[in-house]
């Protein structure tokens, strides 16, 4: 991707999708904000999808170009990999209803983690240096969407003595073309022009959840390229495969992320792996089985009020891909979710010893961020030295509440009952001592 077709794309971006902070998000859920050319190619694909002509979703056609692309063909655990896959697709072609360019985007996106998937098997095989690499005890950040994990994981970034996952290397672990190059990676081209497709899709997403293409990004991308990760659901309408999801063994998948972390190691070196993603939630006793020695930071607010902001970011996520949004549905179904990593969660923490976890109050980070830090510090026993506070403090400064908009939500939205929400996570409110909103 040259330079200036970068620069040609981030401007249309900037003209089709400039929000200021103040300007507030849309809460027509069930009509998505379509640009003028999509919404042209989204009819021409509709009119070719009456003569049969549409973006394939099948599992022989998606392998074959991804090996056609890399001139390569393991998979790794070939069968069950083939196995998830196959029950994702059931869900997005059955389930997803995705529009033409919503289905041309679902059919690339895949080919990227198969592509991904075959060069990170690849690399372990030739590279015996990699399975050798040494991880340091991770630090996972576990609080349910919209707690404050973001604002904390980005703070603790700025710490050099963590390595975190940086978006470009989170869309592609393995060197687009040999070894990755430094600051000319052509994964970093291909994660700003990600960045700046979204924000031409979806404007308003970046009030709720601003992305950066060269800053830490959550490891839920990593499981992907497993086919094992909670991204589907979150951007699309896949409710079989997450169910099935849920009642399989995820072992295997941390396994595996443990692969990837050590490949990403042996490429750009750094010290204890910083991780965040809500999906550890559901799956903390998998993640203490391959990662025994790591630490755990859960964050937690008021589960009304993050359910309705959860409710909405995904209602902005799925109208990238599709025409439908089922309010009703979107909330349901991530009731029942967020209810389950909670359960989950509580679960494991009951069986295993305090000294795992520490738990952050959203309103104590977010009332002052550098005390929760330095409270966070001393737990893990590390030094929180002037640099590193005059880089947090920065970060603040240039990143304030409402940057990008202002997110506007509410549970009556969504259909959602507020005492049924209540009576769900009266206990979980009560253990952690978590204030109504």
């Amino acid at each position: 991707m040259s330079s200036g077709l970068i620069d040609l794309v981030g401007y249309v971006a900037e003209r089709a999708g400039r929000r200021h902070p103040g300007r507030q998000t849309s809460v027509e859920y069930q009509r998505p904000y379509r640009p003028l050319p999509v919404a042209l190619a989204n009819r021409l694909g509709r009119a070719l999808e009456r003569f049969g002509i549409r973006a394939r979703l099948e599992e022989d056609s998606l392998v074959a170009a991804a090996r056609k692309e890399t001139g390569l063909s393991d998979l790794g655990d070939d069968v069950a990999l083939r196995r998830r896959l196959r029950i994702l697709l059931q869900s997005l072609n059955d389930e997803a209803r995705l529009h033409p360019v919503g289905r041309l985007m679902a059919r690339q996106n895949i080919i990227r983690l198969l592509t991904n998937r075959l060069r990170i098997e690849d690399a372990l095989k030739r590279e015996p240096r990699i399975s050798q690499t040494t991880l340091e005890p991770p630090v996972f950040i576990a609080g349910l969407q919209r707690t404050g994990t973001t604002l904390l994981h980005r703070l603790m970034s700025c710490d050099t003595d963590f390595r975190y996952l940086a978006a470009w290397e989170a869309i592609n672990p393995a060197p687009l073309t040999g070894r990755g190059n430094g600051a000319n990676d052509p994964r970093i081209r291909a994660a700003e022009l990600a960045q700046l497709g979204l924000r031409y899709l979806a404007p308003d997403f970046f009030a709720i959840h601003p992305i950066d293409a060269q800053g830490p990004e959550e490891d839920c991308l990593l499981f992907d390229f497993d086919f094992f990760g909670q991204v589907p659901e979150a951007t699309q309408r896949v409710s079989r495969f997450s169910a099935w999801l849920e009642h399989q063994d995820h072992a295997p998948a941390y396994r595996f992320i443990e692969n990837v972390l050590r490949y990403l190691q042996f490429q750009r070196p750094g010290g204890h792996w910083l991780l965040k993603t809500p999906q550890h939630l559901e799956n903390l006793d998998s993640l203490l089985e391959v990662f025994p020695q790591a630490r755990i930071i859960q964050t937690h607010r008021d589960p009304v009020t993050t359910l309705a902001s959860l409710c909405s970011m995904l209602c902005h996520a799925r109208g990238v891909f599709s025409d439908h949004i089922d309010v009703r549905e979107v909330a349901g179904h991530w009731l029942a979710k967020t209810a389950r990593m909670i359960e989950c969660s509580m679960y494991v923490r009951n069986k295993t010893g305090r000294g795992k976890f520490l738990d952050v109050s959203y309103y104590d980070l977010a009332a002052d961020p550098l005390a929760e830090i330095r409270r966070i510090y001393d737990w893990l026993g590390k030094e929180l030295n002037e640099r590193t506070v005059s880089v947090m403090r920065q970060h603040l400064n240039h990143n304030p509440r409402h940057k990008y908009g202002v997110h506007r939500y509410g549970m009556e939205q969504f259909g959602l009952d507020e005492d049924k929400v209540e009576r769900l996570f009266a206990e979980y409110r009560r253990r952690f001592g978590i204030p109504r909103e």
